[in-house]
């Protein structure tokens, strides 16, 4: 049998915010990290004071780069008015906040703290594209740069391979970019909020504005096929396939489970964790597959004592199409080789029997790097609070949400179960 392993003390979200995602050059990251915070003291229903706060974790993937400034605990120590508690930094890619939210977690499960903060930012946009590029590639191993892979290309290869294993096309892809749109109008923080036809007809309309010839798309499918309107980045991954450069900044707020209702009569509690590590692009045994992802999958459903079929929605990791699609694999949603059909009959759509990234994804709503963990886990929190508006999940007992973060090219993988009791 499977060691089980459980937190020592319950842990509980009580409160959280995120900002707006998108570009914008005019602020910086402590505005973006100012507003999440306010939003999340304006969710805790009977009101806290910050200066409960006993410790702060942050995720930050590499703002040393981005805008040049590191160590960004006493920056933020400073901001929100609590030195001088502890800020902690933690560091894994795009799972960088997700890692932040763990470190919270055990520190209120082993005793140590009874309120912690946990979030993540991260600014993009201050660098050109090629320089967003290079700082991404930061995030890669060594043997992935040094052969030249970029994100796009890594993704790529995977997709390849998917592709030659398992009998799906680019046409699979689409599925997964067209739903992932449909949600984004939904979702009011969503860097892009446009549905795929949204595109398509914004297209047609300025080429009718400029007098030029008007494209004869039949539909979502035919626009991105049209590599004029969605051209390749790195063969099958074109630019439909890949998420943006984003600006952005999410927190929640922990607390043990003995003291929740002191702040809300709704408390989500995490039911159970996992992280895992994976091999570089050289060294895997198949493309297809993360090993990061199963591992840290294992540790949440032993936590938690449930299994992938007790999952009634989940934000999943899709910094690429090809990505989403793998991941539901691995998380035990479907079975390998069946989850691009699963796209294609509609099952993750967020009316179907399993949705997936009901807040647009990675692909629409933005991926401000060191904010996407805990951005992740705060649509958890909204939809099983039954407050995500538009896009609630149409469930009528929604109890159980988990969310899936992946760093780098596959090196770093958390997931976390959250549950409404």
């Amino acid at each position: 049998m499977p060691k089980r392993r459980k937190l020592s003390r319950g842990v509980a979200v009580v409160g959280g915010g995120l900002t707006k995602l998108g570009l914008f050059k005019d602020r910086n990251c402590k505005d973006f990290f100012a507003e999440a915070f306010a939003e999340m003291v304006g969710s805790v229903d009977k009101g806290f004071d910050p200066k409960e706060i006993d410790a702060v974790y942050i995720g930050n993937f590499s703002n040393d780069f981005f805008v040049n400034q590191a160590h960004w605990g006493p920056i933020i120590a400073d901001l929100l008015g609590v030195v001088p508690k502890p800020v902690t930094r933690t560091e894994g890619a795009c799972a960088s906040s997700a890692l932040a939210f763990r470190e919270g977690v055990l520190a209120i499960a082993s005793g140590l703290y009874d309120i912690v903060l946990v979030g993540g930012f991260e600014q993009m946009s201050k660098r050109t594209t090629e320089e967003v590029a290079e700082g991404l590639a930061m995030a890669a191993s060594p043997y992935e740069v040094a052969a030249g892979y970029t994100f796009p290309g890594v993704f790529g290869a995977m997709a390849t391979a998917y592709f030659a294993k398992y009998g799906a096309t680019r046409e699979d892809l689409f599925n997964v970019t067209i739903k992932s749109h449909n949600n984004a109008p939904l979702n009011p923080k969503a860097q892009f909020p446009m549905t795929i036809r949204d595109f398509m007809n914004a297209r047609i309309d300025r080429c009718r504005k400029k007098g030029e010839p008007v494209p004869e798309w039949k539909d979502e499918k035919d626009f991105l096929r049209d590599p004029g309107a969605n051209p390749p980045v790195a063969w099958p991954m074109h630019l439909f396939d890949c998420c943006p450069i984003s600006d952005g900044a999410s927190c929640l707020l922990l607390v043990a489970e003995e003291i929740a209702r002191n702040f809300t009569d709704d408390p989500i509690y995490v039911a159970g964790l996992g992280q895992g590590s994976g091999y570089s692009l050289h060294a895997k045994k198949d493309l297809t597959t993360y090993e990061a992802t199963k591992y840290a999958a294992k540790e949440a459903y032993e936590m938690s004592g449930l299994t992938p079929k007790d999952i009634q929605f989940s934000e999943v990791h899709d910094c690429f199409s090809i990505a989403e699609i793998v991941h539901m694999e691995d998380l035990g949603f479907f079975k390998p080789g069946e989850a691009y059909k699963a796209v294609a009959e509609g099952l993750s759509r967020l009316d179907g029997p399993m949705p997936i990234n009901t807040s647009g994804g990675l692909k629409t709503k933005g991926h401000p790097v060191g904010a996407t963990g805990v951005a992740q886990l705060y649509e958890v929190w909204v939809q099983l609070r039954g407050k995500a508006g538009r896009r609630q999940v149409p469930k009528p007992n929604l109890r159980i949400g988990a969310a899936h973060n992946l760093g780098g090219t596959g090196g770093t993988c958390t997931f976390t179960i959250l549950e409404r009791r």
